[in-house]
């Protein structure tokens, strides 16, 4: 559906991507993935037509995206790191505009603007001022745009970025409902709407592909070297993390929202490490929540591209 053959796309000297060449097949979901400055964005422009590439071809369902631009980037539809609305419309007013924009057909525009607004959850808004809604409902507006003309693929671009943890389960949730539905590239810094949204990922450094696999492929060698207990408690502390930091195999503990304690074990450690985890978290009255083994994608991004900190 996808295909990018030896892509490059320099400015000046400099290249922000270099002989990149990937494919996405129809239906799939494909998480892509660097740190700041890799070029993911530059990537996700040219797969759109919104920027041409020095060297190489962008094809969408066979098709070379700047040889027959309108007809293939009406496949497409994009949602930008800054969602493309305007401040000063109405939310259901904005979305007419748009599909106007994108030429859908008359006698479809009521069912198509009803269905998407539906599809997204802006009922509550639809006769409100974009700008006097919620981030999250303006991430929805801009979702909803993308939709609008029901597109085989969806090209999203750190859609969550900037939202609270609600917001962000909210349009997790949303992505996950549209899986089978539409063909997605999801750019994102957040790992966890990867693995939970996502069947393969690509990730980028410096402009060049570094891992292109299925989460389930990672998950298999990630095993072999070192294992992930996720647990959700009622409440955290530093005297807990303590303690489970000094059972054996216990190699690194992450916490993050919603009381959630990543620990990293070792592979070579007894199976029963979960049994002592759950064991220490109920004896320190943390309450229990949770406890699932999976493994590490952050551990896995790290490894594959570094420190990195350049600005996109």
């Amino acid at each position: 559906m996808i295909e990018l053959h030896k892509v490059t796309k320099k400015y000046g000297s400099r290249s922000a991507v270099e002989d990149l060449s990937f494919s996405v097949q129809k239906g799939e979901v494909v998480g892509f993935l660097g740190p700041n400055g890799a070029g993911k964005t530059t990537t996700m422009k040219m797969i759109t037509g919104y920027m041409v590439p020095t060297a190489g071809e962008v094809k969408i369902d066979g098709k070379d995206i700047f040889e027959e631009p309108l007809k293939t980037k009406k496949k497409i539809g994009y949602l930008p790191e800054v969602p493309p609305i305007y401040s000063d419309m109405y939310v259901e007013k904005y979305l007419y505009y748009v599909a106007g924009l994108k030429d859908c057909p008359k006698e479809k525009m009521n069912s198509l603007v009803n269905s998407v607004i539906e599809k997204v959850g802006l009922q509550e808004v639809r006769h409100r001022l974009i700008q006097n809604i919620s981030k999250g409902f303006k991430q929805r507006t801009g979702l909803a745009q993308a939709l609008i003309s029901e597109p085989e693929i969806l090209i999203l671009d750190e859609p969550t970025v900037g939202l609270d943890p609600n917001q962000i389960l909210e349009i997790r949730n949303l992505i996950s409902q549209l899986r089978g539905q539409h063909t997605i590239i999801l750019s994102t810094h957040i790992l966890s709407e990867v693995q939970a949204t996502c069947d393969r990922i690509i990730i980028i450094k410096e402009g060049k592909m570094v891992a292109q696999e299925s989460l389930a492929s990672l998950r298999e060698k990630q095993s072999q070297s070192r294992r992930c207990i996720s647990v959700r408690v009622k409440q955290t502390s530093e005297v807990l993390e303590q303690t489970l930091k000094q059972l054996n195999g216990i190699e690194d503990i992450k916490s993050s929202q919603n009381n959630i304690l990543s620990l990293l074990v070792n592979a070579d450690t007894d199976t029963n490490i979960n049994e002592q985890v759950a064991k220490v978290i109920i004896e320190k009255g943390a309450g229990l929540l949770e406890l699932s083994e999976s493994f590490s994608l952050e551990d896995v991004f790290l490894k594959l591209t570094g420190d990195n900190t350049k600005d996109n």
